[in-house]
C-alpha cells in the first residue's frame, strides 16, 4: 500500500519515480542482510549522491537541486521506508551542510559546498558531548585559536558517521561558558588529532555508525569557522529546527514500511477459515495503524510548506518530531503484534523496524524536550 502522494509539480513527481526506484531496487533488497552484519553502506551514499539526491532543499548554484523542503522531506520518506540507516544518514547529511549553506560566506560555500552536494564527500553533525546531550549549550569541546588556526580538544559523543565522515559540522566553545561562547567550525576528516573511538553496540540501526569523536590538539584552520565566534548555537538550533523535520520524515517512511508489511501478511495468513485481515480486532488495529502513519505525514508536510514560505516553523518542527517518532514506535509495535509469533523472529523485518523506531524518539532532541519547545512556544505565543 505504497503512500499516495499530492506533489506541487509534475518534475517533482519525476524525481519521486526515481527516488522510489531506488528505493526498492539498490536499498530494500539489502537492508536485512548489512544491518544483520553491522555494514555501513557507503556505496549507496555514492549512488543517491550521483543520482542527485544529497543536495535537493539547496541552491542550485552549488550543486543543489533547489527543491521545497515538502519535495525534499518525501523522498527521504521513501528511502527510509527501504532502510532506516540511509534514511536517517541522508538526514544527517543533509543537515552537517545547513551551517555552510546559510551562514557560511560565498567564498566558503563555492570553495566546498560542491562536494559536499555531488555525491563525493559524507557529512556528520557534531553537537552532542556526554554531558550536554539535552543541554547542548553545556558543551566543553574548546577551540583556542592560535595564529591562522584553531587548536581544539575535547570528545563529542553519539555523534551519527563518526569514523566514517568526509567532514563533520561541529559545535564548540570558543569564548565564555553558555550558549554565546559556543562556535562552529567545518572539520575536515583527516585533520592531525582527530578520531573516533570504537561504534557504539546498539539495539537497531545497526548499519548506521555511531561513536565518539575525539580531539587531541586537532589543528582546524581559522577559515573553517562558519559564521562569526560565538554564532554557533544559534546555528545549531536552526539546523536542528529543519533536522528535526527530517527525522520525523523517516519516521513515517519506517511506520509505512511497517504498515505495509503487515497488511501484506494479514492478507496472506488465514484462520478459522479466513484471512485474519477480516477480523475486526485486526481491522482496527490495522486502521489504527493507517490513521497514524497518513496524521503523521500531514503533520511534517505543514511544517515543511510553512519553512518553503518563509514562516516560523519552529513550533510545527518539534511537533512533528514528537507525533512521528512516537507514531512510529506505536505502529512497528503493533505490526509486531498482527504477525504474532512470526513478528517476533528475523525472518521479517518487523522486529527490525521495532528496535530501528527507539531511537528516533532520542535524538534531534529527545521528545521530551520536544514537549518543553512546544509548552515554550505556547507560554510566549
Amino acid at each position: 500500500m505504497p503512500a499516495e502522494r499530492l506533489l506541487p509539480t509534475p518534475e517533482a513527481e519525476d524525481l519521486l519515480a526515481l527516488v522510489t526506484e531506488i528505493a526498492r531496487d539498490e536499498l530494500k533488497p539489502r537492508a536485512s542482510a548489512d544491518e544483520e552484519a553491522e555494514n555501513f553502506p557507503r556505496d549507496l551514499f555514492t549512488l543517491i549522491g550521483k543520482s542527485g539526491l544529497l543536495g535537493l532543499p539547496y541552491a542550485e548554484r552549488w550543486g543543489g537541486a533547489d527543491l521545497p523542503y515538502e519535495v525534499y522531506l518525501q523522498a527521504l520518506e521513501e528511502i527510509a521506508s527501504a532502510w532506516m540507516t540511509v534514511g536517517v544518514g541522508l538526514s544527517v547529511h543533509t543537515m552537517s551542510c545547513y551551517a555552510l549553506a546559510h551562514y557560511g560566506t560565498d567564498e566558503q560555500r563555492d570553495r566546498w559546498l560542491p562536494d559536499m552536494l555531488g555525491g563525493e564527500l559524507l557529512g556528520a553533525y557534531a553537537l552532542s558531548e556526554t554531558q550536554a546531550g539535552s543541554d547542548a549549550a553545556a558543551l566543553s569541546t574548546r577551540a583556542r585559536l592560535t595564529g591562522d588556526e584553531y587548536v581544539v580538544n575535547g570528545t563529542k559523543a553519539w555523534i551519527t558517521h563518526a569514523g566514517v565522515a568526509d567532514f563533520y559540522t561541529t559545535m564548540v566553545r570558543t569564548g565564555e561558558e553558555g550558549a554565546h561562547g559556543v562556535s562552529c567550525l567545518l572539520v575536515d576528516s583527516p585533520t592531525p588529532g582527530l578520531s573516533a573511538a570504537p561504534r557504539e553496540r546498539k539495539m537497531g540501526l545497526t548499519g548506521s555508525p555511531t561513536a565518539q569523536l575525539i580531539f587531541d590538539n586537532a589543528a582546524v584552520p581559522a577559515a573553517r569557522l562558519v559564521g562569526e565566534e560565538g554564532a554557533g548555537m544559534r546555528i545549531a538550533l536552526s539546523s536542528l529546527s529543519s533536522g528535526r523535520l527530517g527525522i520525523a520524515a523517516c519516521a513515517v517512511g519506517l511506520a509505512q514500511a511497517a504498515l505495509d508489511e503487515a497488511v501484506e501478511y494479514a492478507k496472506g495468513r488465514s484462520q478459522f477459515g479466513r484471512p485474519i485481515i477480516e477480523f475486526q480486532g485486526l481491522e482496527f488495529l490495522l486502521a489504527d495503524m493507517a490513521a497514524t502513519v497518513e496524521s503523521a505525514r500531514a503533520t511534517y508536510l505543514d511544517a515543511a510548506r510553512r519553512r518553503d514560505r518563509g514562516r516560523d516553523f519552529q513550533r510545527q518542527s518539534s511537533i512533528a518530531k514528537l507525533i512521528a517518532t512516537d507514531g512510529a514506535m506505536k505502529v512497528t509495535t503493533d505490526a509486531v503484534q498482527v504477525l504474532g509469533g512470526a513478528g517476533y523472529t528475523r525472518d521479517f523485518p518487523v522486529e527490525r523496524y521495532m528496535r530501528e523506531a527507539k531511537v528516533p524518539q532520542i535524538f534531534e532532541g529527545t521528545n521530551q524536550i520536544q514537549r518543553m519547545l512546544i509548552a515554550r512556544s505556547l507560554k510566549t505565543a
